[in-house]
């Protein structure tokens, strides 16, 4: 039973990635508990999210928002759970559908250990950018969600897949959705707003490493109200990435955030939190954005996630049936940014930046087909850049081919 005075501490065990790990955090630090029986919320990342849907307030059956001309969001269709290949070593969790705990201990590399998460960041910044020139009105969140999972290859796979059950590739987040929105048949309208959380998992010899970001995109004509939003939220994580470097306490990354987000009155979400990543997708520390007395500092060549999401209006987040899509309880826009950074020496590197130069280009299939130099192998093409000739591989599907190419 949840009271208001103190809360017992337990013990979770689950498996994540290849071993078996313990959580001990006390409850009293993942619960926030309001007297009433609907007002209990969960200081959870995605990892436990699957937990909370006796714990959050369920959907509100008004179909307005308050002040605004735009309706409430509402689930569309679901097209059948995305396979993981076959030929691709799943982690434990796509068999068990269980959601894994935090991990204790810090994600912390040597020399090849940085190299391989810097690919990993690279590849999730590669399929995040790809996927925002998929946004534009009509365009459905699973049709997202089925380009991005095409460029499955090698390997590399969207962790999310699999995670906890999730059915699909990645999660898209529409206007008042917080976070963990499942792609579903719903069309993007005019005005929308959208986050895309990508997760990359990539196999290194016998290690898996991960990239994990995430950014809010404007679908055609946006008011000036959401994009402000979008703007500050993604000003939020820039500074809370500017003050990291060894030695530096993680509370301050939540102080940062919680000071810049309070200049314009948006209200900062403490349900879900950044956290370790890298060998395991979820460990430790927990990255609270909002101020706190947390204790910890960083320390050098550690990698974790700053997965902020900041709102115009209510701070407490209401569950949909599915288990996952989390909303705002008034219908207000939220928004979201995520990268995974590195330690270093004196600063932060960021994992998850994109560079224009290393992109993900999509041609036609007819535009392919007069190209040459392509040859199939394993179902997959290879051709090479049409100027300097570098290698790249593509995936060819019903209507694209798909192509990771660094200039």
């Amino acid at each position: 039973m949840v009271g208001d005075s103190y809360l017992q501490p337990i013990f979770l065990s689950s498996f994540v990635g290849d071993r078996l790990v313990q959580i001990t955090h006390p409850l009293s630090q993942l619960f926030h508990y309001n007297p009433g029986p609907k007002h209990v919320s969960m200081q959870l990342s995605r990892s436990l999210s699957g937990l909370t849907n006796l714990l959050f307030n369920r959907r509100s059956n008004l179909d307005e928002v308050p002040n605004s001309k735009r309706k409430r969001l509402r689930p569309g269709k679901l097209s059948p759970c995305r396979p993981v290949p076959y030929h691709i070593k799943k982690s434990p969790y796509v068999k068990s559908r269980m959601a894994p705990g935090i991990a204790s201990g810090p994600e912390v590399h040597d020399l090849k250990g940085i190299e391989h998460m810097r690919a990993s960041g690279r590849l999730a910044a590669q399929v995040l950018s790809y996927a925002g020139t998929l946004v534009k009105p009509g365009i459905t969140t699973d049709e997202i969600d089925e380009a991005v999972q095409m460029i499955i290859n090698n390997g590399a796979y969207q962790s999310p897949l699999g995670y906890g059950g999730f059915p699909k590739s990645v999660c898209t987040s529409v206007n008042e959705c917080i976070c963990h929105g499942i792609p579903d048949s719903r069309p993007l309208e005019d005005g929308d707003i959208i986050n895309i959380d990508v997760t990359m998992l990539t196999r290194k010899q016998l290690l898996l490493f991960s990239g994990d970001t995430s950014a809010t995109f404007f679908c055609g004509d946006v008011d000036e109200e959401a994009r402000k939003l979008v703007k500050v939220t993604k000003e939020c994580l820039d500074k809370a990435i500017a003050i990291c470097a060894p030695g530096v306490e993680f509370k301050k990354i939540g102080k940062t955030i919680h000071d810049h987000a309070d200049k314009f009155g948006y209200g900062v979400f403490r349900q879900f939190v950044g956290h370790g990543v890298g060998r395991v997708f979820f460990t430790d520390p927990v990255i609270q954005h909002f101020r706190s007395n947390d204790g910890g500092r960083m320390v050098l060549n550690q990698t974790f996630t700053i997965e902020l999401m900041l709102t115009m209006g209510s701070v407490n987040p209401v569950m949909w049936d599915d288990d996952w899509t989390v909303v705002t309880q008034d219908g207000s826009l939220a928004a979201q940014f995520e990268h995974t950074i590195l330690i270093t020496e004196d600063e932060a590197e960021i994992l998850t930046k994109f560079e224009a130069r290393h992109r993900i280009r999509v041609s036609s299939l007819s535009e392919l087909s007069s190209a040459s130099g392509v040859l199939c192998l394993n179902q997959n093409f290879y051709t090479s850049h049409p100027k300097k000739k570098t290698p790249f591989r593509v995936l060819s599907s019903k209507l694209f081919i798909f192509a990771i190419c660094s200039d």
